[in-house]
């Protein structure tokens, strides 16, 4: 079976010491904060790219000016 790209070559055990690390460096009162402005900046980029796709699909260029 193909593993996910996302992972890489990754296994469970590789990703909880990622985590572990991850949890020790930053504390457990930051990551809540740090998932906080990933999942804003996630967004914004999601809109960012709805709104090119709507400048450069014509059908919905149309709809807006109506």
């Amino acid at each position: 079976m193909e593993r996910l790209l996302i992972f890489g070559g990754f296994g469970g055990q590789e990703i909880f010491f990622i985590a572990l690390i991850v949890l020790l460096l930053f504390g457990g009162r930051k990551i809540p904060e740090l998932m906080k402005g990933l999942g804003k900046g996630i967004r914004s980029f999601k809109d960012g790219m709805n709104g090119v796709e709507n400048d450069l699909n014509p059908d919905n260029n149309d709809k807006k000016s109506h």
